[in-house]
């Protein structure tokens, strides 16, 4: 305990950089996932085939493979474009991007499932209802198919959200100081590498813990008139 508190700001310091990361992740996944999820309704073959290409590609290939792809890889291409083009000079990618650019799209692929199985849910003649009774295709969008929509994705959308927190650690691989980097290395300074970790999963569970509290009163709000059996 005596080197846990020896070390508490620099582990208070990688989960504040989880939690950025884990929310920058979100924040892309669900972006992705909403274009995604309208790329597969939509009755362009071209956007369906793309989406799929991309969805099944994401599902085929591990994490950490794109996450090293693009830390590595996407910075070299970026500068060979912007040499060849002249539009940019060289481009660096830190670790931090890279580690919510690779985890926000590779989860943006599972979010477009989750969101494209959550509008298919909805009766289509609420839909067709909204349309006859005037109103605009935005306000279908806000007031019929978007709460629905929410309220049908929650349960696979926590468990997206609680698997891609524990993605995060992921990027200590690549450098990044997070809560897994910084506990690895206070670990090994003091030869306690099992105290350090043990701490890693306590405030993981706590983060986890406090997403579980949040998305149950998410799940309610949408929930206000529904029956569950």
């Amino acid at each position: 305990m005596e080197s846990l508190w020896a070390y508490r700001n620099l582990l208070f310091e990688g989960t504040v950089v989880t939690v950025q990361l884990a929310v920058g992740s979100l924040l892309l996944s669900v972006l992705l996932g909403l274009i995604g999820a309208t790329a597969k309704l939509s009755p362009n073959r071209l956007f369906q085939k793309s989406a799929d290409a991309y969805t099944t590609l994401i599902r085929g290939v591990p994490d950490l493979v794109l996450m090293m792809l693009l830390f590595y890889g996407g910075q070299q291409i970026l500068n060979d474009l912007g040499e060849l083009t002249g539009l940019w000079d060289y481009l660096e990618i830190n670790q931090f991007t890279a580690g919510v650019f690779s985890i926000g799209f590779v989860f943006g692929a599972y979010m477009t499932e989750t969101f494209r199985g959550a509008i298919l849910a909805i009766p289509r003649g609420q839909i067709e209802a909204g349309i006859a009774c005037g109103m605009t295709p935005m306000k279908v969008f806000t007031r019929i198919t978007w709460p629905q929509m929410v309220r049908y994705a929650l349960p696979s959308f926590t468990n997206n959200w609680l698997v891609l927190v524990k993605a995060t650690a992921l990027v200590s691989v690549i450098g990044l100081h997070d809560l897994v980097w910084n506990a690895s290395t206070a670990g090994r300074s003091v030869r306690e590498p099992f105290t350090f970790m043990l701490a890693v999963l306590i405030i993981y569970l706590m983060i986890t813990a406090i997403s579980d509290v949040g998305l149950r009163w998410l799940d309610r709000k949408y929930s206000v008139g529904i029956r569950k059996v």
